[in-house]
């Protein structure tokens, strides 16, 4: 991160909590693919610069899911909760529509929420990964997370641990 100042770090468990306790409904992802995400992501109350150099927001928020971020702004627990389940949703609606999300069991579904979250919808919608899901294929499907560890060209020791976990709750269910 290029930053002059320290950033204040929020708990991703407590912004977890305010979803859960928030969720009507309005998202299918529960608590394992919430705790995948957010701790992949992790979470900043104030905007910075991530690697790939976009202005992001709490837990992975950045303005491509339509949602504008506000520069020098601290933003709060409830507001970072309702920008991450705003982005959740727009990912549960490009695995719906692109990988028949509604017919994944809960493991597989998560964790193709959390992929397409991480590389968004372009990248996932025209994949082996959710080709494999339309087919009812889930094992095929789970057994593609191990290819999405490149960022830049080089393998990402982060990506490798996230695709681990994605692919082990993919299997679970």
């Amino acid at each position: 991160m290029k930053h002059s100042k320290k950033l204040a770090v929020c708990a991703v468990a407590s912004v977890i909590a305010i979803v859960l306790s928030k969720n009507d409904g309005r998202i299918r992802t529960g608590q394992r693919g919430l705790e995948i995400i957010g701790n992949a992501e992790g979470c900043m109350l104030e905007p910075y610069q991530c690697p790939a150099d976009v202005l992001t927001v709490g837990i992975g928020s950045t303005e491509a899911s339509g949602l504008k971020i506000t520069r020098n702004k601290r933003y709060t627990l409830q507001e970072i909760a309702d920008r991450w389940i705003h982005d959740l949703k727009k990912a549960e609606q490009c695995v719906n529509m692109f990988a028949s999300g509604y017919r994944l069991p809960q493991g597989a579904f998560e964790s193709a929420v959390s992929i397409t979250f991480n590389v968004g919808c372009g990248a996932m919608r025209k994949s082996t990964m959710f080709k494999h899901a339309r087919n009812g294929n889930i094992k095929a499907m789970c057994d593609q997370f191990p290819h999405w560890v490149y960022a830049g060209g080089k393998v990402l020791r982060g990506l490798v641990i996230r695709r681990e976990k994605e692919k082990e709750l993919c299997l679970a269910d």
